[in-house]
């Protein structure tokens, strides 16, 4: 019994060895309610415009979306304009591909395919975009009815409802800014009261340089990543001092 347990705690470790960062009980509950209001009046709406099936597919990929908004604001992904450019895009190609092509499982694959190259060049990667592709070629005949008009009933209306929701959600708490560029950091140091190694930063440039060597899509946006080296670098030089007392 007791090598069972040891194997187990062992394969629990492994699987979390490289797990997310565990957020406190304010954190994961405003994250829920945000998500239940966000889901909820994007229900509502797509059941107005499509039978319950039809809505059903579509907010399936808007409550992927809400998981990004509302449990990582910070993430680049979770930004507005990957959210709306990812599922607007998303939703043309796969209502293109699916006019064009007669095979679903083809035109389905391709829209996918071709909403991942086009959110790559636009810099709007959000992966839901991927589940809204697919709901515009199988989302049956109501999708099929509204044709180009769904860009705008229900997938535009529901973006903006869930973006008006997250705005609105994440906005009473300052750590939790949305967007990520409409709040300055709480905690940025006063100009003049940087310790001396925070004078030496780190430039843009150097780490945009940084970033495109390493050639693959990084989940954070610059602006948290400097955010997050000027608190090591502070924590750091409190620490020393404080050893050096």
């Amino acid at each position: 019994m007791k090598t069972k347990v040891t194997i187990l705690h062992r394969i629990w470790a492994l699987l979390h060895r490289h797990g997310q960062h565990p957020a406190s009980h304010a954190e994961k509950l405003i994250s829920t309610a945000g998500g239940f209001l966000g889901v909820l009046l994007v229900l509502i709406v797509s059941a107005r415009i499509l039978d319950f099936h039809g809505a059903a597919l579509v907010v399936a990929s808007m409550g992927a979306s809400a998981v990004l908004l509302f449990a990582t604001p910070h993430s680049a992904l979770s930004q507005p304009w990957p959210v709306l450019g990812g599922h607007l895009i998303s939703a043309l190609i796969g209502i293109t591909c699916a006019k064009l092509l007669a095979n679903p499982l083809y035109a389905g694959a391709l829209a996918v395919s071709l909403s991942i190259a086009a959110m790559h060049y636009l810099r709007c990667l959000h992966p839901p975009g991927g589940a809204t592709a697919l709901v515009s070629v199988v989302g049956g005949e109501p999708v099929r009815a509204l044709g180009y008009w769904f860009l705008l009933t229900p997938v535009l209306a529901n973006v903006l409802i869930i973006l008006a929701v997250a705005v609105a959600a994440n906005y009473p708490f300052r750590w939790r800014r949305y967007p990520a560029w409409l709040y300055a950091p709480a905690n940025a140091p006063a100009a003049g009261n940087e310790p001396h190694a925070e004078k030496c930063m780190i430039a843009h440039s150097d780490l945009v340089c940084a970033l495109s060597e390493m050639d693959s899509f990084i989940d954070v946006t610059e602006e948290d990543l400097l955010q997050i080296y000027q608190m090591a670098v502070r924590r750091s030089c409190c620490s020393g001092r404080a050893g050096a007392a």
